[in-house]
């Protein structure tokens, strides 16, 4: 099936997911329905009292196959296998990521999930759109965390805050029982993860995740380690982290291995370390990954900072943070909305 055919698939799933997913709504009205496996590590999500996997399923990653079934039996696999948290996004791949991993949880797949997508839109009218086409395509009425995407730009808080911003569209949207949790992501600099906080602080408004990078080179340049998740502590807001490997720059750098990249990443304080698995060997690392991790003390931290250290500061491994490379709405900025009616 190629691009347009999904994008048909996506509009005729928009039509009939009410329907169909009446069946599977009830799925997020309690954590603890959701089987757990001895393979994988389970955590608390914030203080939403969700228990989540420390895996989540990259979303960006499933829609890369030619074929299909390929993403959906990948998906299938990782959640019989234990991980429970699924990650998207409205633009991943043109939408082509929400419809396959709809298509993937059907047959009662979307009970044993906790299922994320993130939105562009800044404005109401946009974000409101997006939302009920992440509904569509992911063949759901509820979705149980929305996250804002790519929150780069340090007007983003504000935009998005301002009367008649997304804010508006994302906490109408959960008045309706359309979702049950929100938050916003981000890749480019703390500093701008730190205005948001501020600004919901300033609207009286509590995120329940914040997604940001968290990788064995973070710690040494803009880093949302020590200057982020500190403040999402404090605020009992669950951290998500991404970039684990840099896409795959951190590995190409030859400084450390997966396997220590991803114990990193679960040593930290985030309640989920989400990985793009684009195939069944990378499936078996996560989960290898997983099975070998033991909690590390101060020293060991440090020994594997040293070895990054060099390499780190200057950013040239973190491209999210140094280009515009991973910056999908600069490049599409109608993602953004703002204008439309």
């Amino acid at each position: 099936m190629d691009r347009r055919d999904f994008l048909k698939t996506a509009t005729v799933a928009g039509a009939g997911s009410v329907a169909f997913a009446g069946a599977q709504s009830a799925q997020s009205s309690a954590a603890t329905r959701r089987p757990e496996s001895p393979n994988m590590i389970y955590r608390e999500l914030g203080r939403t009292g969700e228990r989540v996997s420390a895996i989540g399923m990259g979303g960006y990653h499933i829609g890369k196959q030619q074929d299909p079934n390929e993403s959906i039996g990948l998906i299938r696999a990782a959640i019989d296998r234990g991980i429970t948290f699924m990650d998207n996004c409205w633009d991943y791949n043109g939408g082509i990521s929400e419809v396959r991993m709809g298509q993937a949880l059907r047959d009662g797949y979307r009970l044993k999930v906790f299922l994320m997508t993130k939105i562009d839109g800044r404005d109401k009218n946009t974000a409101a759109r997006q939302i009920e086409q992440s509904l569509g395509r992911l063949q759901t009425d509820v979705i149980d965390l929305l996250q804002f995407h790519e929150v780069i730009r340090l007007d983003d808080p504000d935009v998005i805050f301002a009367p008649g911003g997304a804010i508006e569209a994302v906490q109408e949207a959960k008045q309706a029982g359309k979702i049950r949790y929100i938050g916003f992501t981000g890749h480019k600099d703390p500093s701008v993860h730190l205005r948001m906080f501020a600004t919901a602080d300033k609207h009286g408004f509590h995120f329940d995740t914040v997604q940001m990078p968290i990788n064995v080179m973070d710690a040494h340049f803009r880093s949302f380690l020590n200057g982020v998740a500190p403040v999402a502590q404090e605020h009992g807001t669950a951290i998500l982290a991404m970039k684990t490997f840099g896409d795959p720059y951190i590995l190409q750098s030859k400084t450390v291995t997966p396997m220590e990249a991803l114990h990193f990443g679960l040593n930290s304080p985030a309640s989920v370390v989400i990985t793009g698995i684009d195939s069944p060997a990378i499936l078996d690392q996560a989960f290898e990954a997983v099975q070998s991790f033991r909690p590390m003390d101060q020293q060991q931290v440090a020994a594997i900072l040293a070895k990054t250290k060099e390499a780190a500061m200057t950013g040239k491994f973190e491209l999210f943070k140094t280009s515009s490379h991973y910056d999908g709405t600069i490049r599409n900025p109608s993602w953004l909305g703002y204008t439309n009616g």
